[in-house]
């Protein structure tokens, strides 16, 4: 599957060239005078195609030194001031911003170019809405499909040779394929935590050969481009005396928890004596530790953590002395308090690098995990209300037996991928439905893939309204650093068997079943069926093999009773139909205006943009002017000053001549003798 180009593979200028080409500006520096003076956007809204004009001569001519047109003519005045307005801008921001808004316009323009030779297009005038908009030659886009109702109304125009990018390039179901990603990749690990917050997926630490890593790595699922985040630490909200130590770690536990991530538990070179929660803040790039209360439980890796609710829950992993646990402690995450749970019933064996999920906010799941020798594939219920641990009947395809796999909840599925036997990785991804209890195999991998991995990561996205499975890295004899991605049909074949083997009154503890569209649809279905019965009943009663008068009436009767019926419903659905063509009239008539009132919007963006980069130009001035100001000032207190001081020493002057005497006594001259006359 062929993954489209991204314009960032060009660097500038070429790239601002490629996009002034696409836009209908020539796209070369030796063009730029004549193709940006005629060449105006006319597949752009008017203030679009005035700031891109504008942009394109700053880049290409430089800041505008030609004088403002005299003739009256609104599209040369629109394009002078749009161009005027950037004032001093340095020619590369006014590439970066050409291409910015371009991109901002039209996502995909670099697919479109990227193979064609794009010819400039005719010059409209702008500031005439009513004005076609002139296409270029038909070659230069790919050919188009549209997709029409059964009435004929257009639903949507798709480019038939668009190549999708990100995660819209995933258009099988119930396959893993690796997507193309850009970006530094992280470098290769397993037992890593991994959670999404906010589009992005963050990965946090791991183990690679043996050592352990502390870096964050963010991968953004839009764009599919991973990048590093520098992180520092500072001092926590709840214990403001510390500040924390972001020791490298593996075996921890990554939550997302409203906008920020929690990181928890793990194996340390050093380890303390309890488990530690740290907090990261994305806006800030900080990680920061939180002060808890209670009885923490012991330091530990391998556990299982799962947000319910406001709390989470802690099962199992390996302390570290390599013991296994099997203890249970919950962490209210309002009032930050470590709790104990004593529970009732069979808790699992002690285990770790199991997996562990929540289903109706009620019921734990506990699924495999491994000893020091043995891997499980027993599944435990812990019933949050009672805290009573049962272990109930499963049905469908029965996982094998794993450790170090991961797991993910979407709806009322749970999907299980990777893990290991200690033998080898294994190959499978399942799912559990959690209100059937029934296992299903949604697809495999061949040979030694990243998915038949332990301790890789394994998170839920959407992407178009649909469903994403996203894996990471992981450990089957090499370490990988690859990611995967799978999108999970969610139809009812994934629970074959759920008909066939319905799950029996012996499981000891019932989920709650959730009404989805596919049980409306069964049910739609059954009913039916059950009016297909009832007809074919009546048709037994009605034989016509009797040839009664009675039989043939009851028949015309039935028929003209249901025609009756029929003719009802048509008459409803009908005016069901009017109404919904009236309210969508309405609403096209809503889009109109609000389209209307959006372009005159934008025209008054665009008119308060350009008298924004005046007003920068003019600030600039000002700023000029009044630094000259103080510089006069400074030198008409220099000049003040060596006034006073000519003064002062003329006065002093003045002064030692009428006390001469005196001062000439003490200096030894003899006073002068006055002459009588």
């Amino acid at each position: 599957m062929a993954l489209a180009r991204s314009s960032s593979a060009i660097a500038y200028p070429d790239r601002f060239y490629a996009a002034a080409s696409y836009a209908g500006f020539g796209g070369s520096p030796k063009s730029s005078s004549s193709a940006a003076a005629d060449g105006a956007i006319s597949r752009f809204p008017n203030d679009v195609a005035l700031l891109l004009y504008g942009l394109y001569q700053q880049a290409t001519v430089g800041p505008c030194n030609v004088p403002k047109p005299r003739a009256w003519n609104p599209v040369e005045h629109s394009k002078w001031t749009s161009w005027n307005g950037l004032g001093n801008m340095a020619s590369t921001e006014a590439m970066r911003l050409f291409v910015k808004i371009l991109e901002e316009e039209d996502p995909s323009w670099y697919s479109r170019v990227a193979d064609t030779k794009v010819e400039p297009v005719i010059d409209v005038e702008m500031n005439n809405p009513n004005v076609e908009s002139i296409s270029p030659p038909e070659e230069i886009y790919p050919e188009t499909k549209t997709i029409s109702t059964e009435k004929g109304s257009v639903l949507e125009t798709q480019d038939k040779d668009v190549i999708m990018e990100g995660l819209g390039s995933v258009g099988v179901y119930d396959q893993w394929i690796a997507p193309s990603v850009s970006g530094q990749r992280p470098r290769p690990r397993y037992e890593h935590g991994a959670a999404v917050l906010q589009e992005k997926m963050y990965i946090y630490g791991g183990n690679h050969n043996g050592r352990y890593l502390s870096d964050l790595q963010v991968l953004d699922l839009k764009s599919l481009t991973w990048s590093k985040v520098a992180t520092k630490a500072s001092a926590g909200t709840f214990d403001p005396s510390s500040a924390v130590s972001l020791a490298p770690c593996a075996g921890h536990s990554l939550i997302s928890w409203g906008d920020k991530l929690i990181m928890i538990a793990g194996h340390t070179k050093d380890p303390s004596e309890t488990v530690a929660v740290k907090e990261f803040d994305p806006y800030t790039c900080t990680w920061s530790s939180l002060r808890a209360y209670g009885k923490a439980p012991v330091s530990r890796g391998g556990q299982s953590v799962t947000l319910v609710g406001t709390s989470l829950v802690m099962f199992g992993g390996e302390d570290a002395t390599r013991s296994l646990l099997n203890d249970l402690h919950i962490l209210d995450l309002e009032t930050m308090t470590w709790d104990e749970i004593d529970t009732v019933g069979v808790p699992p064996s002690p285990r770790s690098a199991h997996a562990a999920a929540v289903h109706a906010e009620r019921y734990l799941l506990i699924f495999g995990g491994g000893s020091h020798a043995t891997c499980f594939n027993d599944l435990h219920v812990l019933d949050m209300q009672s805290m009573e641990w049962s272990r109930p009947t499963q049905q469908g395809e029965m996982p094998s037996p794993r450790a170090g796999h991961a797991g993910v909840t979407i709806g009322e599925n749970w999907f299980i991928a990777g893990g290991g036997n200690n033998k080898s990785g294994v190959s499978e991804t399942v799912v559990l439905n959690m209100s059937t209890l029934v296992w299903s195999v949604v697809t495999g991998v061949q040979g030694r893939v990243p998915l038949a991995s332990e301790g890789l990561s394994l998170v839920a996205s959407s992407f178009s309204g649909e469903d994403i499975l996203i894996s990471f890295g992981g450990y089957n004899g090499r370490y990988s650093n690859e990611v995967h991605v799978l999108k999970p049909s969610h139809k009812s074949t994934l629970q074959p068997k759920a008909v066939e083997n319905p799950v029996p009154d012996s499981v000891a503890v019932p989920l709650p079943m959730k009404n989805t569209t596919r049980d409306v649809v069964t049910e739609l279905e059954s009913l039916q069926d059950g009016k297909i019965r009832e007809i074919a009943i009546d048709n037994v009663d009605l034989d016509p093999l009797k040839n009664s008068d009675e039989s043939t009436e009851r028949l015309i009767l039935a028929l003209k009773s249901e025609k009756e019926e029929l003719e009802a419903a048509v008459a409803k659905e009908q005016m069901h139909t009017l109404q919904l063509k009236q309210e969508l009239a309405d609403a096209v008539t809503r889009k109109t205006d609000l389209t209307k009132e959006l372009q005159s919007v934008r025209s008054q963006l665009a008119a308060e943009q350009s008298r924004c980069f005046k007003l920068e130009v003019d600030v600039a001035e000002l700023r000029q002017k009044l630094q000259t100001v103080e510089a006069l000032e400074k030198e008409l207190e220099l000049l003040q000053r060596q006034k006073a001081a000519s003064e002062q020493a003329a006065l002093s002057a003045k002064q030692g001549q009428s006390s001469g005497g005196v001062w000439g006594w003490l200096a030894g001259s003899p006073p002068e003798s006055k002459v009588n006359p």
